[in-house]
């Protein structure tokens, strides 16, 4: 990757913003700061040594000034219903490509439907939740697909020991539950359902050592809106371990803490992908650290991969459709260890 190619990221002093801003150094990049808050990204330029370009989503003529000389840019700053569009239409309007981390299902959706056709016509790349909820999933289930053109039901367990979240995470869990008017959400006979019953307890046989686990079933995420972007799967299904569950409902639950020289929390996360068609089953797993701080490298190799013209389309695009799906996650080695059980 050619270094020095300047990078703009859009609430760069939140907690996942430090991480993307910190992958983009450490690859060679040099990361742009933004958002709203002047100070804060005074204070983060002057540790780093980085330009500081203060924007509000109410105010195009800052988001232009921020992403002026930009390659590409990464918003990071939730709620996405409110921060999504504007950037997007900051980056139609600058010409480079756009990803964000939003695991907020009604913005992804409201991505793929209000930007599809201009962004196919300007051959432009926007890429909505290319992070660990949306991103991850999706890929792992594109790789998991294999020769496969289609399957009957697509299963994406979350196998998270804890669930501290961050301020952002909060905020954008209150902007989805007003949306959705305080009913759940799941991804069935081809469409999302809104309902209002209860979602299903169940246990999913995590592999060792996690080993068989009580998780909530229908514990939706925005894998529901990536995966069925692209492939033809009328059943997709998100699950999460009770105690992560419990944590994030929990008021009381602390905002994550560092453990380790690169900011890490101690979090550790199990991903388990079943993906079925008629009585043949084909599986993906992957282990890692920290899902705030691993959203880093799969948004920070997400740009690398479009500058350097490693995509398969243009549009509004999820990474399973965009990427080679196996090569990327190897790619995420250091971060992440995937196995492909076919």
């Amino acid at each position: 990757m050619k270094s020095g190619l300047t990078v703009a990221v859009f609430g760069a002093y939140g907690h996942t913003g430090r991480f993307v801003v910190a992958e983009l150094r450490e690859r060679g990049f040099v990361p742009v700061l933004s958002g709203r808050d002047a100070d804060r990204l005074k204070t983060l330029a002057y540790e780093h040594g980085l330009d500081a370009r203060p924007a509000s989503v109410d105010d195009p003529a800052s988001l232009d000034h921020a992403l002026a000389g930009a390659a590409a840019v990464i918003n990071c700053a939730g709620p996405f219903a409110t921060t999504a569009a504007p950037v997007i239409e900051a980056a139609l309007r600058a010409g480079i490509p756009y990803v964000d981390v939003a695991a907020e299902i009604e913005a992804n959706v409201d991505t793929f439907a209000h930007f599809a056709d201009r962004a196919r016509a300007a051959g432009a790349v926007i890429v909505p939740a290319m992070a660990f909820y949306g991103g991850l999933g999706d890929l792992m289930v594109t790789a998991a697909m294999g020769d496969w053109t289609a399957a009957d039901e697509a299963h994406i367990a979350y196998g998270l020991n804890s669930w501290h979240p961050t301020a952002g995470t909060r905020v954008s869990g209150v902007v989805s539950r007003q949306r959705r008017d305080g009913r759940r959400v799941r991804y069935s006979n081809g469409r999302l359902e809104y309902r209002h019953d209860d979602p299903p307890a169940l246990e999913w046989p995590f592999p060792d050592p996690m080993g068989p686990r009580a998780v909530i079933g229908e514990f939706t995420m925005a894998d529901v809106v990536t995966v069925p972007s692209h492939l033809p799967i009328p059943e997709v299904r998100t699950y999460m371990t009770v105690e992560a569950a419990r944590d994030i409902a929990s008021p009381d639950t602390p905002a994550p803490a560092a453990s380790d020289e690169r900011g890490r929390s101690a979090q550790t996360f199990l991903v388990d992908v079943v993906v079925r068609s008629g009585d043949d089953e084909r599986r993906a797993v992957a282990r890692g650290r920290d899902i705030y701080a691993v959203t880093a490298p799969l948004v920070v190799e997400a740009v690398d991969r479009i500058l350097t013209g490693r995509t398969r389309t243009t549009g509004v695009a999820s990474a399973g459709e965009l990427f080679d799906a196996p090569d990327f996650l190897r790619a995420l080695s250091p971060h992440i260890s995937v196995e492909l059980r076919p």
